[in-house]
């Protein structure tokens, strides 16, 4: 191999090389690049054989997207004053055979890594230092600002942060976060991930931690931030900033309030008033009414700082009040309102009968009152309050082992396939509790429109998650339906990470690798009693591999290891048997089936008509 410069002209791509297309390659990543320092790696060539092969012409083998970016400059520069042929730097191969030449366009493509973020922050550093800004970096390697100044950011991190972020022990996220922690919170959070004992927040719990609970956006202010002498910080990415000192910015926030709420007063509104993040406005509790009719404003403060102004409501009392006294626009009391046709006793007495005569007609529409009460499941109203299990982890770790686990995964699915057939957002977290546009006559008017088997589908996804996790019900459903955990859980990190108690390491032991693995493994540590089962499980190391295989606390029914007790899934399963003896239920007579839907046709034939 021998090193030389040949014209751009004298320059093909190889049919060897492993980019060759008739189509030219995109170049604009490397684009900036070229054009500002020229092609600094050689290409690798080759001289081109047989007969079509002319003198000094040589083929590409690897470098085709730099060859392809200096024929898009050399056609910028044509015609220029003083613009000379480009020559392009090459490592020439010896004339041989097209295997040879295949393995190094392989070689050579296959090998190029793209350098990790804190790889870029040690390089960009350097060029700083030499005098470079950070619009010279970014223009020289093709890259927005923001990305080099998010980069450079990488810089207010403790050096042990940046190797976490490389090694990739830590993920963007918590680097994030990480960025807006002073050096002292930084070193406390590391003192957390070195202790076995404690949890270190990631992500987004890390922000809440930052802030003691207490993360207020600069955006929410309604002061000048600018002018306030207040502290913030901003994150890696330079998008979110936040006050750093929480009580500073309320009496900062309570003086800007108390000024707005003088500028409503001056615009001739009757008053305006102040909710605390201790209570919120709530519409239905009022009646829009305009500026001329007596109008308030409510200026709803909320934890986070943000300032909602509802103009124009008045309480539904005050109004009532207002119209029996015979207010005017003005709020005189000259001119009498125009009295109502029926009293409110009247309008009481029509509501209760009409109410009245609508459920006792529902009991012969079981498929309209079937769809209602999903309704009323998924909206919520001031008679109905539905939440979502919060499958609260505690720690990553375990979140993580669930969102990944089979059985989620298949319950997400069908959660996004019943918002697309709500005709709501896909990448809503719940369907209960989501924002339904229009609200319950609405989704109400839509469910009657689906058959009955997407409503049960629909019904078993928001009952699925309202079902309160550790509670006697998942061990009465789960009885029900013959639940199999050898069909939706596999052992993972998450699993063998809290287990601790050799009694009952032990005896998992026996169970995946039988007695006699289990008293030759008494006197090990409880790492090493790990290690045996997950070899079992894994069929690694020689052991003989355990299929199927699922702990005692986690299968249905469960049951415990020791006599010792304090397994919360077998206290939960044995309150779920006594109250089915109570009932003496027995689940052969309930004649339910997993496919078994109602049918309720031909009264929504009639609620349609």
């Amino acid at each position: 191999m021998k090193l030389a410069f040949v014209h751009l002209d004298k320059l093909c791509v190889s049919r060897l090389n492993m980019r060759y297309a008739r189509k030219a390659p995109d170049v604009s990543d490397i684009l900036p690049t070229v054009r500002a320092r020229g092609v600094l790696q050689p290409i690798i060539v080759r001289p081109c054989s047989g007969a079509e092969g002319e003198t000094g012409h040589h083929e590409i083998l690897a470098g085709a997207r730099r060859f392809h970016a200096a024929q898009i400059i050399e056609q910028e520069c044509t015609g220029q004053p003083g613009h000379e042929p480009a020559q392009l730097p090459c490592a020439i191969l010896e004339d041989g055979d097209d295997a040879d030449a295949i393995e190094a366009s392989l070689i050579e493509n296959s090998a190029r890594l793209d350098p990790d973020e804190v790889s870029r922050w040690e390089c960009f550093i350097r060029l700083v230092k030499e005098g470079r800004k950070p619009a010279d970096i970014a223009a020289t390697f093709g890259l927005p600002d923001l990305a080099v100044k998010r980069i450079l950011a990488l810089g207010n991190l403790l050096p042990r942060i940046r190797d976490l972020y490389r090694r990739e022990e830590i993920d963007a996220g918590t680097v994030r976060h990480l960025t807006l922690a002073s050096k002292s919170q930084q070193k406390a959070w590391l003192a957390l991930l070195d202790d076995p004992e404690a949890y270190a927040p990631r992500g987004f719990n890390l922000k809440g931690w930052l802030f003691a609970g207490q993360s207020i956006p600069a955006g929410h202010a309604l002061f000048d931030v600018s002018t306030s002498g207040l502290a913030t910080v901003a994150d890696l990415f330079g998008e979110d900033s936040y006050f750093a000192d929480a009580p500073a910015f309320w009496t900062a926030q309570n003086a800007a309030i108390e000024a707005r709420r003088g500028e409503y007063l001056e615009q001739g509104w009757a008053d305006a008033l102040v909710i605390g993040p201790d209570a919120h406005f709530h519409a239905w509790e009022h009646e829009k009414t305009p500026k001329r009719k007596g109008g308030r404003v409510y200026l709803d403060v909320r934890a986070n700082g943000e300032v909602i102004a509802h103009e124009g409501y008045l309480s539904r009392k005050e109004a009532a009040r207002l119209a029996k006294a015979g207010k005017n626009a003005e709020g005189d009391a000259g001119i009498k309102a125009v009295r109502p046709e029926l009293t409110a006793n009247m309008q009481t007495y029509i509501h209760l009968h009409r109410h009245a005569a609508v459920r006792a007609e529902l009991l012969a529409f079981p498929g309209a009152a079937l769809r209602l009460m999903a309704a009323h499941a998924i909206v919520g109203s001031h008679l109905w309050r539905v939440t979502p299990e919060p499958q609260a982890a505690r720690s990553d770790a375990i979140a993580e082992s669930i969102a990944n686990s089979a059985a989620e995964t298949v319950f997400d699915r069908a959660r996004v396939d019943v918002l697309a057939m709500l005709g709501l957002p896909t990448e809503e977290p719940h369907v209960t509790g989501a924002e339904k546009p229009n609200g319950m006559c609405a989704l109400f008017a839509r469910l009657l429109l689906l058959p009955d088997s997407a409503v049960m589908a629909l019904i078993a996804v928001v009952m699925g998650e309202t079902l309160a996790a550790g509670s006697p019900v998942v061990e009465a459903l789960a009885r029900e339906m013959g639940a199999d955990m050898q069909h939706w859980w596999k052992a993972d990190d998450a699993f063998f990470e809290p287990l601790r108690d050799r009694e009952v390491l032990l005896a998992i032991l026996g169970e995946v690798g039988g007695s006699e693995v289990a008293s030759a493994s008494t006197c090990e540590k409880a790492k090493t009693i790990k290690a045996i089962i997950r070899d079992h499980l894994d069929g690694a190391n020689g052991r003989e591999r355990c299929e199927n295989w699922v702990p005692r606390w986690m299968a249905f029914p469960p049951a415990a290891y020791t006599a010792r007790g304090g397994v919360e899934t077998v206290d939960a399963h044995r309150r779920s048997l006594i109250v089915a003896d109570d009932y003496d239920v027995d689940a052969s007579e309930t004649g339910l089936e997993p496919d078994d839907r109602p049918d309720d046709g031909d009264a929504l034939d009639v609620i349609a008509a």
